[in-house]
């Protein structure tokens, strides 16, 4: 375990990370042989890549969670590298594996995604329990705390409530990115922020959303709600993404760059909404500088931005329209 760094911005909480083995291909044929063009092996998992894009942008970044001992390499070397600080809970066995088929003639990836080992109730709370001591030593100097993935099967769908209720009363600010019960569940707690996308949105509110309408009056309606968010942003895809508050409703719309890989990009702006809040921007502001997160992920393989001067200047790009 690295020790605490002095000026610790922001701590990402991994209970549920990855190996990402992306394998690219030209022309996918299901069913059918295919021929691999390269393959590459990256950490992930939401929360590592949140870290890791953060520590891109030159903010110091801490992560707990668990990972499994088997396969546990590949992430310390993550972390040595970008000098993110590993305050993880070791388990027995593997981290999950995930896969992620890039056709690059089509610019479309699939994903195969792994649930993870799955827990007993209580070696569930056991790890909830280390993961809240860790967390408690760390809020002493972080000022955002990022909830993001999935939960490991056996974990109580209220674990990031529970999270939440904790960081948040000891004087942090969370940030939620994850979808399901466990989103509804954290919402009772009363996260900071939210960054749903458009389909997690939709399954929370038991409605399509088509249009742009339908997303904002679902967003609006989370800001009203009974312990609401401050913030409400909306990732969109090649759309952009709305961001949303009590007095403003703005679209975000990406820059054009040359797509290498659309996996992390969410994560990324994530990543750029928690730079944009220790900066202080307003919402105009922070909207662009998160979709240039976003937009600049795009252009990498694995969780990596471009230097933090060509994302800045990417966000000037960004163009942020008002709605009614």
């Amino acid at each position: 375990m690295n020790p605490l760094n002095s000026s610790l911005q922001v701590v990402t909480v991994a209970l549920n990370p990855a190996l990402d083995q992306t394998i690219e291909v030209a022309g996918l044929q299901p069913g059918a042989v295919n021929r691999a063009l390269r393959m590459q092996v990256d950490v992930g998992g939401k929360a590592i890549n949140v870290a890791s894009c953060l520590a891109d942008f030159g903010i110091n970044a801490a992560v707990t969670g668990q990972l499994g001992r088997d396969n546990a390499a590949l992430f310390e070397e993550l972390f040595r590298r970008k000098k993110i600080a590993n305050h993880c809970c070791y388990l027995d066995g593997l981290t999950r594996i995930n896969t992620k088929l890039v056709d690059v003639e089509r610019g479309e990836t699939t994903d195969l995604n792994m649930p993870g080992p799955e827990l007993t109730a209580e070696a569930a709370a056991e790890l909830l329990d280390q993961v809240l001591q860790r967390l408690d030593a760390l809020m002493e100097q972080a000022r955002w705390v990022v909830l993001s993935g999935s939960l490991l099967p056996g974990m109580p769908e209220d674990a990031y409530a529970t999270l939440t209720r904790r960081i948040q009363a000891a004087g942090a600010a969370v940030l939620l990115d994850t979808s399901g019960s466990p989103l509804r569940a954290a919402l009772t707690a009363g996260p900071r922020l939210i960054k749903p996308n458009r389909h997690e949105l939709a399954e929370l509110v038991g409605e399509p959303l088509e249009s742009l309408e339908a997303l904002l009056a679902a967003g609006r309606a989370l800001l009203n709600s009974a312990n609401p968010p401050e913030w409400v942003v909306v990732s969109l895809g090649s759309d952009g993404a709305l961001f949303l508050s009590r007095e403003q409703a703005l679209q975000a719309h990406p820059a054009p760059v040359a797509v290498t890989s659309t996996v992390g990009a969410g994560d990324a702006m994530v990543a750029g909404l928690v730079a944009a809040r220790l900066e202080n921007l307003a919402l105009a502001e922070t909207a662009q500088l998160a979709t240039a997160f976003a937009a600049a992920k795009l252009t990498r393989l694995g969780p990596h931005l471009p230097p933090p001067d060509q994302v800045r200047a990417l966000a000037q790009q960004i163009a942020v329209t008002p709605l009614d």
